[in-house]
């Protein structure tokens, strides 16, 4: 088994330029590397496919396209994404509806940096 040299890269999709640096904030300092940002679902499927991030990091409620929708997407094409929705609702019928997206965790807004590391950790690194 090789030891990883590169940093993950994580793709940031949310309306809110607040979240993107919250994020970056959180994950930069840890070693995570923001490879790219977006607006909206439908920037994220295209962000996707471009970047192939290890991590999607992605709103529920946002315009043009929810990360509910952009999930589904992204994971029909891609069925190996791994993908964190944020929302600021803990609505259990909504995760219920990201789980069967294909996405893998969710983390609810407002989050703290150590929270927001945890979480990312359990994903890319699952048994460190």
């Amino acid at each position: 088994m090789s030891l990883r040299t590169e940093p993950y890269r994580i793709l940031v999709v949310d309306d809110s330029p607040f979240i993107h640096k919250a994020v970056q904030k959180a994950l930069v300092p840890a070693g995570y590397e923001i490879c790219g940002t977006g607006r909206n679902g439908k920037e994220a499927v295209a962000a996707y496919g471009d970047l192939k991030p290890d991590l999607l990091i992605m709103d529920i409620t946002m315009p043009i396209m929810d990360g509910i929708t952009a999930a589904r997407e992204i994971t029909i094409e891609f069925p190996e994404a791994v993908i964190m929705l944020l929302s600021a609702m803990g609505d259990e019928e909504i995760r219920g509806q990201a789980q069967e997206s294909g996405v893998k965790s969710f983390a609810t807004k407002p989050f703290t940096n150590q929270e927001l590391v945890v979480e990312v950790q359990k994903l890319l690194c699952p048994r460190s």
